[in-house]
């Protein structure tokens, strides 16, 4: 894929009617972009930039900011390993080497299937649950070598029906009727309101 779907363009306008300004709705579209193609194409960050009206520059500026955007190719599955020091602690390294022992990949590197990419993270924000993982950003608690091998083969017989490809954000789509949406309206076209036009007068 390259430029988004007619239907993704489709999504992509309701998106922006929900914004006061087009360009706000920069990271959803770049999340509808990567649910397309599993990564971020330039093609497709160039069509965002048309749809919104800001320079493909600019689409870039904002993707490359975040690290769940990905520009390049990965596999089905993202694997992200924690190895901050409360994982650390509990053997985050140790699951890390032995991912790597299973997969037969490096962190940074995707398996030749095609199916895995493993990356080495900082904390992901679960600290209690050490040692824990995310695959597509879908939480794994207190994992262990042996659970990381079932993951991996739940994975490869399709067995994880809650964990979708990479991309894929949320698995129900987001509908906003047009006569339920509110405060989509730039704030220098707002009437001043009430309560402070009254204010105004007082000063006077």
């Amino acid at each position: 894929m390259a430029r988004l779907t007619n239907d993704n363009v489709e999504i992509a306008h309701e998106i922006i009617g929900r914004y006061p300004r087009p360009k706000s709705a920069l990271i959803p579209l770049l999340h509808l972009a990567q649910e397309q193609d599993g990564h971020l194409t330039d093609e497709a960050m160039a069509h965002i930039g048309e749809l919104v009206g800001v320079s493909s520059a600019e689409v870039l500026g904002t993707a490359s900011f975040y690290e769940m955007f990905k520009m390049e190719t990965v596999g089905r599955y993202m694997v992200n390993i924690c190895t901050n020091i409360s994982c650390q602690l509990r053997g985050g390294e140790e699951l890390l080497a032995h991912a790597e022992k299973t997969l037969g990949i490096r962190p940074g590197q995707t398996t030749s299937d095609g199916l895995f990419t493993l990356e080495d993270v900082e904390c992901i924000a679960a600290c209690t649950e050490a040692p824990c993982l995310q695959v597509n950003y879908r939480y794994e608690h207190r994992i262990s070598n042996e659970g990381f091998d079932q993951l991996v083969n739940d994975l490869r017989a399709g067995r994880r029906s809650d964990i979708p490809s990479h991309g894929v954000l949320a698995q129900v789509r987001q509908h906003i009727p047009e006569d339920r949406r509110a405060g989509v309206v730039a704030p220098e076209d707002k009437a001043v309101p009430v309560w402070i036009a009254a204010a105004g007068e007082g000063d006077k």
